[in-house]
């Protein structure tokens, strides 16, 4: 079996995330919920881990990461935190469903959202600029400047691998007093994010995929002097008697008890990134990319969506054969040689409409540091035979 499908899920991860979950579930008690030898145990995990988080991330200390499910829930918990009614809110063509859809929701109780597009998306589907699906950089920076409450940017396309500048985007939002809200699921520790550098205000991301920790884990960053309503209330551990959910961080976003077992997992996870470097991480998915984008340009009828020119872009890429149903094809590499891609809309319909394959959807392979240049040159090879 041969997984390209790291973009939704890491599939490959170190043996130490397995132990440690397993370890957890044997040892811990309910963090922050009691001061027994269990619970002390729990609580001193999640600390850890958030500050090797912090650290990761440049955030400006542990006590500024709150752990949640996933993407989806810190994206929401983002978004309908800062967001109100008669907001003008700025998002890009690239996003991510997870990003959407709580857009969509504002914006039906009185939000105003600003897309910036893509360029070229005007052009016919075969134009090689349109496919490149390249963010329009100067229509943002005008949308920035109308004034607008927030942005929602994704780090990089969960379809193309596009890599996004954020720091460029990010001084363009400090400038104007922008809260930048940064998607960081397809780059989350692999691709090197600095909050203070890139003036990044929120930050969201997942914990399942290229931190290689379990699903269920996940968390939101915030900067100083952000705050972020909370999305949910209840039991926190502190200030029972208050009728409120207390403010102070990062309790203020961890209502209810937390996937500990899970962090646990996230915690060796992110021991094995820093033991190994995002360096050598990155370089290790990028040559496996390499080697099969070598291979698929070669194949008659062949489409690539994507900027592959960019020196630095997630490890991802984008295809169809000629005018083949993109499901299709993914299932017969799936079936004919065990071979794990996913095709479809990826949830990430603007994109889909930049790039003008709605109804065709996309093939998608994408790699992770544990799949090899052999296997890459395989998948090519079965894509050829398709």
């Amino acid at each position: 079996m041969i997984y390209l499908d790291s973009a939704a899920t890491s599939y490959y991860r170190p043996d130490s995330v397995a132990e440690a979950v397993a370890g957890a579930i044997r040892t811990m008690g309910n963090g922050s919920r009691g001061t027994h030898p269990a619970a002390l145990a729990g609580a001193r995990v999640i600390y850890e881990t958030r500050e090797l988080l912090a650290e990761l991330f440049h955030a400006p200390g542990p006590d500024r990461v709150a752990f949640t499910a996933n993407s989806t829930e810190s994206l929401n918990m983002a978004i309908k935190g800062v967001v109100r009614p008669g907001d003008r809110v700025a998002v890009t063509a690239l996003e991510h469903n997870s990003v959407l859809r709580p857009l969509y929701q504002m914006e039906a109780e009185g939000a105003v959202l600003e897309i910036a597009g893509c360029v070229g998306a005007e052009r016919s589907p075969g134009d090689p600029l349109r496919r490149k699906g390249l963010l329009d950089y100067q229509a943002l920076k005008t949308i920035l400047e109308g004034g607008v409450r927030a942005l929602v940017c994704t780090h990089a396309s969960n379809l193309t691998g596009n890599l996004v500048d954020i720091r460029r985007i990010g001084q363009w939002c400090r400038r104007a007093g922008v809260i930048f809200i940064v998607d960081a699921s397809q780059t989350a520790g692999i691709i090197p994010i600095d909050m203070e550098r890139d003036c990044i205000d929120i930050l969201c991301f997942t914990g399942h995929k290229g931190l290689m920790g379990p699903q269920g884990t996940g968390g939101i960053c915030l900067g100083e002097g952000i705050e972020v309503e909370p999305l949910l209330t209840g039991g926190s551990g502190i200030m029972t008697f208050s009728r409120e959910h207390p403010r102070v961080m990062p309790t203020a976003l961890e209502a209810g008890t937390l996937n500990g077992h899970g962090i646990a997992g996230l915690r060796a996870a992110l021991g094995y990134l820093k033991e190994q470097g995002p360096d050598s991480l990155r370089r290790r998915e990028r040559a496996a990319m390499d080697a099969f984008l070598e291979q698929v340009r070669e194949i008659p009828g062949v489409k690539l969506y994507g900027d592959f020119d960019q020196p630095e872009r997630a490890a991802i890429v984008a295809l169809n054969l000629g005018d083949e149903d993109s499901g299709e094809v993914s299932d017969f590499l799936a079936q004919e040689h065990e071979i794990y891609t996913r095709g479809g809309g990826h949830c990430a319909p603007l994109m889909h409409r930049a790039l003008g394959t709605e109804r065709q959807g996309a093939v998608r392979f994408s790699f992770s540091p544990f799949n090899t240049v052999e296997e890459a040159r395989q998948a090519a090879a079965a894509l050829a035979g398709y």
